[in-house]
């Protein structure tokens, strides 16, 4: 049977043995039972859908998804283990598709031999449409039961075809109690506490940004530490350098983050829109960006309520363009606070819609004759702009004509202003034309 490994190595249920006291914390403390992992209760509690799928022996495939550090390999390797089938880790990364083919080769050998295989597979999203697609048989006819992971989402990295055929779970990021328990059993792996106050040990913990692994790289480090005089915040910072924020500019925290900036935003809430405008600057996003979907809510949701929204925030990005950082925060935060204080009305956005419906209904109805020009004598034979009347001719420069097509009917308000802000100004102007056109009406 030796021989039907070559291209992986398969991996049997834990041993108890203990690992190799040189190697790395993180793969010491590796828990070796789905018992003793941290966190993922909604997965892994009594009568959550992964214990059930173990309860059964009978595993489905699945895709973890969530952020680094939260036990995905581990989950893996042990569900695998725990429902008795050969477990096979695979990186997309370095994995290509002859090797993934010779796997599969491999994994048939061994189901005609009576062994059901875990296709374990990191960075699933790495792989290509091309290589994903390769997958597809394996994981249809049950030579593998495909087990990945990954941190983006998987609606948009993965095929849809390998995404109909496996169950997508998520993963959260470990809470600060969670993560005290990570630092509890390395401390009880070491036999010493760390050397931290408790203001310092919490701010240990926010370092670790729900990232255990790394939680365990800086307890690692901690324990170099000579001494048992509690550390501050001050010194823990200069011992261990603070993690750069996850943010991927090109994947989905990207506009999970523009979202909750444009929804605080809308909300009237300055406060937590700076908050995710200082996330995503922090994270290296093109101001621009930022700018672009500032000028998108000044229109849509402050719009005619206050029109010099869109004015300030264009302003802004040119001054932010022209002086640049570190003072350019100086220009979004104005711009942030101005929308975000703003009145609200998205009364121009709702009447666009309304009239790009009545534009598919209608067609291409003629436009009427007395608002077109007449450049030819043709054209002026024809009746084109006869009976137009130059507005500015009349009471209020406002002469009541009609502008829609006769067929379209009559009626037709698409723009209702609200009573915040301008457009409270803009509602009288309204109501004083229709009360002209009700009198032209009434004088026909």
């Amino acid at each position: 049977m030796a021989d039907l490994f070559a291209g992986f190595d398969p991996v049997d249920p834990p041993s108890p043995t203990p690992p190799d006291a040189h190697a790395p914390l993180a793969d010491r403390l590796r828990p070796r039972a789905l018992g003793e992992v941290i966190g993922q209760r909604h997965l892994l509690g009594p009568d959550a859908p992964l214990t059930m799928m173990i309860r059964s022996r009978r595993l489905s495939s699945f895709v973890l998804w969530g952020p680094p550090g939260v036990g995905k390999t581990t989950i893996a390797r042990l569900i695998a283990a725990e429902a008795g089938y050969t477990f096979v880790q695979l990186s997309a990364v370095s994995t290509g598709i002859a090797e993934l083919r010779r796997t599969l080769a491999t994994a048939r050998d061994l189901r005609a031999a009576g062994r059901s295989t875990v296709a374990f597979i990191d960075e699933l999203h790495r792989f290509s449409r091309p290589v994903q697609d390769a997958l597809l048989p394996a994981v249809e006819d049950g030579t593998i039961v495909l087990i990945g992971a990954t941190t983006e989402n998987p609606s948009f990295s993965l095929v849809a075809a390998l995404l109909s055929r496996a169950k997508v779970f998520t993963l959260e990021r470990l809470s600060a109690a969670e993560l005290e328990t990570v630092v509890q059993r390395a401390e009880a792996q070491e036999g010493r506490t760390l050397p931290l106050g408790d203001d310092a040990r919490a701010a240990l913990l926010a370092m670790a940004d729900g990232d255990a692994r790394y939680l365990l790289g800086l307890v690692e480090t901690l324990l170099l530490v000579e001494g048992d005089a509690p550390l501050d915040v001050a010194a823990l910072a200069a011992i261990v350098q603070k993690r750069a924020p996850l943010y991927d500019r090109g994947q989905e925290e990207h506009f999970n983050l523009l979202s909750c900036f444009h929804k605080s935003l809308r909300g009237s809430d300055a406060d937590a829109a700076l908050y995710w405008a200082a996330r995503m600057v922090r994270g290296g996003e093109d101001a621009g960006v930022i700018f672009r979907r500032l000028c998108c809510a000044a229109s849509e949701d402050v719009g005619m309520a206050d029109p010099q929204a869109l004015v300030q925030v264009m302003t802004a990005w040119q001054a932010f363009e022209r002086i640049g950082m570190p003072e350019g925060r100086l220009f979004l935060a104005q711009a942030i606070n101005y929308v975000a204080t703003a009145p609200k009305s998205n009364a121009s956005y709702v009447a666009f819609d309304r009239a790009s419906a009545l534009a598919r209904d209608t067609g291409s109805l003629p436009p009427p004759k007395h608002i077109l020009n007449a450049p030819t004598k043709l054209m002026k034979e024809l009746g084109y702009h006869q009976g137009y009347r130059y507005d500015h001719d009349y009471p209020d420069a406002f002469a009541a004509q009609d502008f829609f097509p006769a067929e379209a009917g009559d009626d037709h308000r698409f723009y209702e202003p609200n009573e915040r802000g301008y457009e409270r100004e803009i509602r009288k102007r309204l109501a004083f034309w229709d009360a002209a056109r009700t009198r032209r009406d009434d004088d026909a």
